[in-house]
């Protein structure tokens, strides 16, 4: 099995910083792509950043310029960088990765659990 797991969120005033931490643990044989996703209370889960297994990223336009993904392979963890934020970035934050399991020829995603944050004065 394959588990995800989210940390680092909290509550930030508008304009702070605060940096979310995705560990993947269990039976893994390579991660491929892995992203941050959002979802506010009433609305759809959103896309925040994505990162391929050799750095490339994407960003919505709406954290361009203010948030940063990277992802450490030794350790098998991403994290999302969040700065300047504003209080439309409330909301529970969840991370994703294409996994494929040791001794499973296809490749699975797999979700966390979330993490709230909340950006409030």
């Amino acid at each position: 099995q394959v588990q995800l797991v989210e940390s680092g969120g909290g509550l930030v005033q508008p304009g702070g910083s605060l940096r979310l931490s995705c560990a993947a643990s269990g039976s893994i044989f390579r991660i491929y792509a892995m992203s941050w996703h959002r979802q506010a209370p009433g609305k759809q889960r959103d896309l925040v950043a994505s990162i391929g297994s050799g750095g490339s990223t994407n960003y919505a336009d709406s954290v361009k310029g203010r948030f940063t993904i990277s992802r450490d392979n030794a350790k098998n963890t991403m994290y999302l960088q969040m700065n300047s934020v504003k209080p439309e970035d409330t909301a529970v934050y969840y991370c994703s990765a294409a996994v494929r399991p040791v001794g499973a020829v296809t490749i699975q995603d797999y979700w966390g659990q979330g993490t709230q944050v909340t950006v409030s004065s």
